[in-house]
């Protein structure tokens, strides 16, 4: 890969060592870090970068990951100028970028934030293996709400909201976002954020069955291991698309913004290009803007503060990600 891009230098380091992974980076510095599980294999780079000072982008769609990323670095990370942007891809700009701006619209009168997630075009085929195995594997985890000011677990696919996308009503399921940590602490007037996931949503009913029971099954040792077995073969084959099947996929973030008697204050429609492209252009976007010194608030923060309230949506739409 390096030698495709003009003999770029590299190094080698292993994830799991600190010293190692501290050797390769210095203040001002930015770490880009596409390495997961990340609750498994992410958290010594996270170290690294808070303790030295250098900047931080990751792919990471681990919303468990993020609440102890804040947990265990945030006052380091502020001490050394560290700003670490976890999350920083399709999880899960596009929808904090749209219920910003369904919050703003909506006013003061704003209590609660609905997100939903959609795609165009052969989704399936248009996911990495890795992200696959995600979204089957996130069948059977606590997702996590925001409600009545405090963040509480529901079961995955537990509610099923519907969203007019292009003018079409389409179902989706509730799942796991970041949103839910990051637009209260933007708006502290919202009561409730939730997240759904409308990738497939002619399937919204038997996921939500599905889901309900994997949970089940999940309780028991035996049947966890057959679970695990049956989702790993959901997922296929390795690798990711190619770049003819990016092309034929776009991405959709939907945010509804309502009042307390549930009238509809603002609905906001953002569009960018396939999930795959969309993290790959938010992370070197921020990485980019990290370098030059363009980062606002040190901290494990969402991209808003990170790269500042009134750039971040023209940042967005730089790498086509914007308000439909």
């Amino acid at each position: 890969m390096a030698a495709e891009h003009c003999g770029l230098e590299y190094r080698v380091a292993d994830v799991s060592d600190p010293t190692g992974m501290q050797a390769l980076i210095g203040p001002g510095d930015v770490l880009v870090t596409g390495v997961g599980p990340f609750e498994r294999v992410g958290w010594v780079a996270a170290e690294a970068a808070a303790r030295s000072g250098a900047h931080y982008v990751d792919s990471t769609g681990e919303i468990g990951f993020v609440r102890e990323l804040h947990s265990r670095h945030d006052v380091r990370a502020r001490e050394t100028g560290s700003v670490m942007l976890p999350a920083f891809g399709y999880d899960y700009v596009p929808g904090v970028l749209a219920g910003a701006l369904a919050a703003e619209q909506g006013g003061a009168a704003t209590w609660s934030i609905d997100i939903g997630y959609f795609a165009t075009g052969l989704l399936w085929k248009g996911l990495s293996q890795g992200t696959r195995k995600t979204v089957a594997e996130g069948m059977t985890l606590p997702v996590t709400v925001y409600r009545n000011g405090a963040l509480a677990n529901r079961r995955a696919a537990q509610e099923i909201e519907r969203f007019t996308v292009r003018g079409v009503a389409r179902n989706a399921i509730l799942a796991s976002g970041t949103e839910v940590l990051q637009l209260p602490a933007r708006y502290p007037r919202l009561c409730q954020v939730r997240v759904f996931n409308g990738w497939f949503p002619e399937l919204a009913r038997p996921m939500q069955a599905a889901s309900l029971l994997a949970t089940t099954l999940s309780r028991s040792p035996l049947r966890r291991r057959v679970l695990d077995g049956a989702l790993t073969r959901m997922a296929g084959p390795p690798g990711g698309p190619d770049a003819a099947e990016r092309a034929k996929t776009r991405g959709l973030a939907v945010a509804i913004a309502r009042a307390w008697s549930g009238k509809v204050l603002a609905e906001v429609e953002v569009e960018g290009p396939s999930p795959s492209v969309v993290t790959a252009e938010l992370m070197a976007m921020a990485a980019h803007r990290l370098a030059l010194g363009l980062g606002h608030t040190p901290g494990v923060v969402g991209p808003i503060d990170g790269l500042g309230a009134d750039e971040f949506p023209a940042a967005c739409a730089e790498i086509g990600l914007a308000r439909v």
